[in-house]
């Protein structure tokens, strides 16, 4: 008994490791967020009251109130802020799966002595700063960038297109930065797809483009929920890419809370909007689970 103590021990905290991996860095913060969020703003340091206290729990709590979460609601400003930056996210996602299924497809038929080299092309960008890559974003659309210079060049307008400061820009931005997280999770699923299927459909009739929907895209869906999801989740509450390729006009969820926190020094409401971002995020990944044991549940 003694001896198996350790073993047994041991088999119980394997399983608790990623319970307390979560526990420390997300449910802790989130919790201290969500503190946050039921405070009312206050001229201090930290600038939020009440702070909290074990020697009088009953008066803390009493403090605390829905009043910024109710202030979302009412205004206008961040329900806008919050369906824009869900179409915005929605759309780019949907441009990076045209765009990235077949470059995907195309990596996963490619010779497998080239894959590795394909794959590494992919991830190359993250070389280098997310920042810098954007800035050079800023350089390339900008009216007297090297876009708008290469076209006139070649005589197909006459004047710069005005995209720098459109939601075209954010677009762009946001296809560019993030396609390798939607090409690798497509790659990892196209590259097990049994060849012979194709073949067979093929043999038997079917033209290509009932092919392609019929055994392609069912196969792939794997890759396409994972890869959706990796990219529309941070999309959601990109901060970086709107800022400086958006303009002003651009509301975006993400801008309001970096705007409430650094601008107006209002970390309650901040907080809220963190709060509800989040709440936002968790639907899809419900329904991801959701479906994804669906599939394994009918799997044979």
């Amino acid at each position: 008994m003694i001896r198996g103590l350790p073993r047994r021990m041991l088999s119980a905290l394997v399983p608790a490791l990623p319970f307390l991996w979560l526990g420390i860095f997300f449910l802790a913060p989130f919790a201290i967020v969500l503190k946050i969020s039921l405070s009312d703003p206050a001229v201090a340091q930290p600038p939020y009251r009440p702070l909290f206290a074990w020697s009088d729990l009953a008066e803390f709590f009493g403090q605390l109130d829905l009043k910024n979460f109710t202030t979302l609601f009412s205004d206008d400003l961040y329900l806008s802020a919050t369906l824009s930056s869900v179409r915005i996210a929605g759309i780019s996602t949907l441009l990076l799966l045209l765009v990235g299924f077949p470059i995907a497809y195309a990596m996963a038929r490619a010779p497998a002595r080239h894959r590795g080299l394909l794959v590494a092309l992919v991830i190359l960008p993250f070389w280098t700063s997310f920042l810098i890559r954007i800035y050079a974003w800023v350089a390339i659309l900008k009216p007297e960038g090297f876009l708008n210079q290469g076209l006139m060049g070649l005589g197909l307008i006459d004047e710069p297109l005005h995209i720098l400061n459109t939601e075209t820009a954010v677009f762009i931005g946001i296809v560019y930065a993030y396609l390798p997280f939607m090409v690798l999770p497509l790659y990892a699923a196209l590259e097990k797809m049994d060849d012979t299927l194709i073949e067979a459909a093929l043999d038997l009739g079917s033209p290509p483009w009932r092919t392609f929907w019929s055994i392609t895209v069912p196969l792939a869906m794997p890759g396409i929920i994972a890869g959706s999801l990796l990219c529309f989740i941070p999309a959601v509450g990109e901060f970086i890419i709107p800022d400086l390729l958006g303009g002003s006009e651009t509301l975006m969820i993400g801008r309001q809370l970096w705007s409430e926190f650094f601008s107006n020094r209002d970390w309650p409401l901040a907080s809220a909007v963190a709060v509800l971002l989040l709440l936002i995020l968790v639907v899809p990944i419900v329904i991801y689970r959701d479906v994804e044991s669906r599939r394994l549940a009918t799997r044979p």
